[in-house]
């Protein structure tokens, strides 16, 4: 087998390992192999057989490694394509998997409407399946019912379907009110660095849960006698460590006051759903949430959650970056200000409508109208800061954009360890991105795009601004192994396609 084989089916396994969430040494051992022979297959330094491919497909997944039709799926892409008309934005990827994890709150029903179907949520779903609970779509399968059992089955646990989403980890605060001791696999997702969870085994400590780390699995043990006696300062203003203090503050029976608290939509969306539950909240929307919770819930409950204020991003994204007149309709205004106000410093021409309401009654929606624009380089950098900052997730996509624009624009991913590494692949479709060191990229504008074929990266956001750059560049680009774009968006391909993109769904046969 050819070198460059050999190193192109290593990339592949490297990137299906890690969304499985598993270190070579645990890969090796599936495969009655060792960490030294995993890293030179991943490496290209070793001959592989056919059938030691299928047993590693087999291992992590056939849908991202496989032999066959069943294989990994890619997207082929006819770019320098104008878009319009308009494209609506789906309802939050984040709302919906702490709604499916706050579900086990409550012994009563939940209905979830337009629940986003996306891998991220199949996968958590596969989760509740496996330990009892019962869920069904409904409305010709736009909404989501849940049903949870008297007791949960958690020896049944679904272990791969756990590991492939970091998202599990919000099941420490609901499981806690359920049961003494329980076993949670270690969270996988995307390929973003190290992220600690001790920022939510300390703010869980306070409500008597104890967690101790063996070799892939959370052993966790509720102490009942502890209560938190003072207000709860998180060391770190995260979505899911608030998430999580949330959810363990929901069933706790009195007042737990947390403070440092992410103020983001998800969490929004989070207490609004706790407060149909019966649960008090006070300073939604503020870095300080006062919770009355309560020590039983037993109502059936009925939730809208919101739209994805991050795909209300890309989606502008992608106007911006193919010089396209494009309405998005149904994005969250409130958590896209300051990203508006930067575009418009750097002088994009859109308009807004009137704000209305999302369906659960509290979010502010607005449609945006996009034009094409001769955009310039901001003057200061491009930097997350929590809520009412730029979003973390929505960082990215200005790496796209700052392409499009004359100048030259720092961008500083301080969140993530390596995110801001793949933004380099841009450079693959004609841009000039520059890394400076693992945090931050330099990228120069304005770009003539050319089309390519590569490897998505195993990061959902860097993924997309790959696509949105690919449907940017003359002549027609592959993006391979797209699994990881399938965690976070509907359809997005298709619903691209509806505005007047170009792109082919396929698999190697």
């Amino acid at each position: 087998m050819a070198d460059d084989y050999l190193a192109r089916i290593g990339k592949l396994i490297r990137d299906a390992r890690k969304h499985r969430g598993w270190t070579q040494t645990e890969l090796g051992a599936a495969l009655g192999t060792s960490q030294s022979a995993v890293n030179r297959i991943e490496n290209g330094g070793q001959n592989i057989s056919l059938e030691m491919i299928a047993r590693i497909s087999e291992a992590l997944d056939s849908e991202i490694v496989s032999l066959g039709y069943s294989g990994p799926m890619h997207l082929r892409v006819v770019g320098g394509r104008r878009l319009s008309g308009s494209i609506d934005v789906k309802t939050s990827k984040n709302a919906c998997v702490a709604l499916l994890c706050a579900s086990l709150l409550t012994t009563g029903r939940t209905t979830l409407r337009r629940v986003a179907r996306i891998e991220e949520v199949y996968r958590l779903l596969e989760v509740l399946n496996s330990i009892g609970v019962k869920t069904r779509w409904i409305n010709d399968g736009a909404d989501l019912e849940i049903t949870p059992p008297a007791e949960l089955n958690l020896a049944a646990m679904d272990q791969e379907a756990a590991r492939r989403t970091r998202s599990v980890l919000m099941f420490l605060g609901p499981l806690m009110h359920r049961v003494d001791q329980f076993k949670l696999p270690y969270a996988g997702g995307c390929d973003l660095g190290t992220r600690t969870v001790e920022p939510h085994m300390a703010a869980l400590r306070r409500f008597g849960l104890e967690v101790t780390a063996t070799t892939g699995v959370y052993h966790a043990e509720v102490d009942r006698s502890v209560s938190p006696e003072r207000p709860i300062v998180l060391t770190e203003r995260g979505d899911t460590v608030t998430e999580n203090a949330l959810l363990a503050a929901a069933r706790h029976d009195g007042v737990s006051v947390i403070r440092n608290a992410s103020p983001n939509y998800m969490v929004q969306d989070l207490c609004f759903f706790l407060e149909k539950l019966g649960v008090r909240i006070e300073g939604i929307g503020t870095t300080t949430l006062t919770v009355h919770g309560l020590a039983e819930i037993g109502c059936d409950v009925d939730y809208a959650p919101s739209e994805d204020p991050v795909e209300a991003m890309s989606l502008l994204a992608a106007a911006v970056v193919t010089g396209s007149e494009l309405t998005v309709r149904r994005a969250p205004v409130e958590f896209l200000e300051i990203e508006l106000a930067v575009l418009e410093e750097m002088g994009l021409d859109y308009d807004r409508s009137p704000e209305y309401h999302a369906d659960n009654g509290r979010t502010r929606l607005v449609d945006l109208t996009v034009r094409p624009s001769k955009l310039r380089s901001p003057i200061d950098k491009i930097h997350p800061m929590p809520f009412p900052g730029i979003n973390i997730d929505n960082v990215p996509f200005f790496a796209a954009i700052a392409a499009t624009a004359q100048g030259s624009t720092l961008i500083h991913d301080w969140v993530y360890d390596n995110r801001a590494i793949y933004l380099t692949e841009l450079t693959r479709l004609g841009a000039k991105v520059q890394l400076m060191d693992p945090h931050r990229v330099l990228v120069e504008g304005p770009t003539r795009w050319r089309a390519a074929e590569m490897m998505c990266p195993p990061a959902l956001r860097p993924a997309v601004v790959v696509l949105l750059a690919m449907l940017a560049s003359e002549g027609t680009s592959v993006l391979r192994n797209v699994y990881v774009i399938n965690r976070g968006y509907e359809d997005l391909a298709d619903r691209l396609n509806s505005v007047g993109a170009k792109i082919e769904t396929f698999r190697d046969i």
